[in-house]
């Protein structure tokens, strides 16, 4: 059998829009190389500045290379008639077939991916990476990110597994046909379709019937990973989907909530139930018998007194262990420290002194209600604003007395700020404390373009 061992480099940058900047390709015949190509690969976009400082190559290196469709030719009288071998071989592939399709050329070969051998044949290595494996396996790798070097390596690897491979059964398991780990036609077409934005996207039946959908940041790639994972569940759901539609949302959360309200209206067939409660922690806000504020975590059994909730208890106190050193709470107050006295931010001079009462509760208090103030939306009437689907366009999540009640999109400003407005550009929806988890959860780890407080 023959192999052709490769490693591309690329621009970075979108997914399916990347170009080629370096390709290495060694022909081997399974005892030595027969035949090579290596060669700067000039993309005619630029590199991205953070591909630039992982590999060394820049774009003044690529002006005077040759374009992909003049090596064209070489790479497919190198590649006939062998089985590709690379390392995470279908990102290799993928590049290179979407590079011949822009040509017009349907490029189809067989691949090996030594990831995947590795996994089988070396189950006890630490990581799988090219480097921190060949370092184990003491293989030299030089000019790491480079294409030769990748690729150099890749072929001592991959003749190190050949070794491995005493019954020559696994490499003839794990080469993928033509169409496995990569895409038919249909399915090119398909993802092409797709933008690489946020939003929604709806897997139909030969009959139009929704099968599956989901939220991504980049619907293309997602749309792209459905239809390489491996599984029976994602076979069935690769070979049942005949279309997909997609709906663009400008940003996650509103694709979060859009996902949400989905599956309270219906389920569709491959979509996993969701849970009755998305969340199992609460932090709670009391007073001590001295009368100053503190906040405890618990498991949620009840709402009243919930400042925001959780997946989980170590989230909820860790978010405690935040805000008391955010807004210079006391330790013992929130439990954080089981000292008798004072807690040791007093002797360091940080705390105030709320743990032996030596700071009133009043003052004290106020910084607390500003934690209730920024992180819950009890009570509050506020528009959140972030980016729309298209330039000059904006979101507006409505929130009134502390509840949800829609999502919509605006252009001008005058739209959010008056009333009638307003309510004609919001979409409603149902409001529940899953929901509420959903935008406070977000709110707290991502930013947004900005938060309009209304009297609605």
């Amino acid at each position: 059998m023959m192999y052709a061992v490769l490693d591309i480099e690329t621009t970075g940058g979108k997914f399916n829009e990347e170009g080629i900047t370096e390709i290495a390709i060694h022909r081997f015949d399974g005892e030595k190389v027969v035949d090579q190509f290596i060669s700067l690969i000039n993309p005619e976009k630029e590199i991205q500045p953070f591909v630039v400082k992982l590999t060394g190559i820049n774009n003044k290196m690529l002006r005077t290379a040759p374009k992909f469709h003049e090596v064209a030719k070489r790479i497919v009288e190198i590649t006939e008639d062998s089985v590709l071998i690379a390392h995470n071989a279908q990102f290799d592939y993928r590049i290179l077939r979407t590079e011949f399709r822009r040509l017009g050329y349907n490029f189809e070969r067989k691949t090996l991916c030594t990831v995947d051998l590795a996994k089988t044949l070396l189950p006890d290595v630490e990581s799988y990476s090219l480097g921190k494996l060949v370092r184990s396996l003491g293989i030299p790798l030089s000019d790491r990110h480079r294409a030769n070097g990748d690729a150099l390596a890749t072929l001592k690897l991959f003749e190190l597994l050949l070794t491995k491979d005493l019954d020559k059964e696994i490499v003839s398991k794990v080469i993928r046909e033509k169409t496995h780990g990569e895409l038919s036609e249909r399915q090119l077409d398909i993802v092409q379709q797709m933008p690489s934005e946020t939003g929604l996207y709806f897997m139909h039946n030969k009959d139009g019937e929704v099968i599956f959908f989901g939220k991504s940041s980049n619907i293309k790639k997602r749309v792209n990973q459905h239809f390489t994972k491996k599984g029976s569940k994602a076979r069935l759901l690769q070979k049942e989907t005949k279309k997909i539609t997609f709906e663009r949302t400008g940003n996650e959360l509103i694709a979060l909530l859009k996902e949400n309200e989905a599956l309270l209206r219906k389920i569709p067939k491959f979509n996993n139930k969701p849970r009755k409660k998305a969340f199992s922690h609460g932090v709670y806000q009391t007073l001590n018998s001295n009368g100053f504020l503190m906040f405890t975590t618990q498991t949620v059994d009840y709402t009243s007194n919930i400042i925001t909730t959780f997946n989980s208890i170590h989230a909820a106190k860790n978010f405690i262990y935040k805000i008391t050193e955010e807004y210079n709470l006391c330790d013992k107050i929130n439990k954080i420290s089981e000292a008798k006295r004072s807690c040791s931010k007093h002797e360091e001079g940080i705390c105030k002194g709320a743990c032996i009462c030596k700071e009133e509760p009043s003052s004290y208090n106020e910084r607390a209600l500003e934690v209730i103030k920024k992180y819950s939306l009890q009570n509050k009437n506020i528009i959140i604003s972030d980016k729309g689907r298209n330039i000059g366009e904006y979101s507006a999540i409505l929130i009134q007395n502390g509840v949800f009640k829609g999502i919509g999109y605006y252009n001008l400003n005058h739209q959010i700020n008056n009333i009638h407005i307003l309510e004609s550009i919001i979409t409603p929806m149902k409001s529940s404390e899953n929901v509420i988890h959903i935008i406070e959860s977000y709110l707290r780890k991502r930013r947004v373009l900005k938060i309009i407080e209304h009297n609605i």
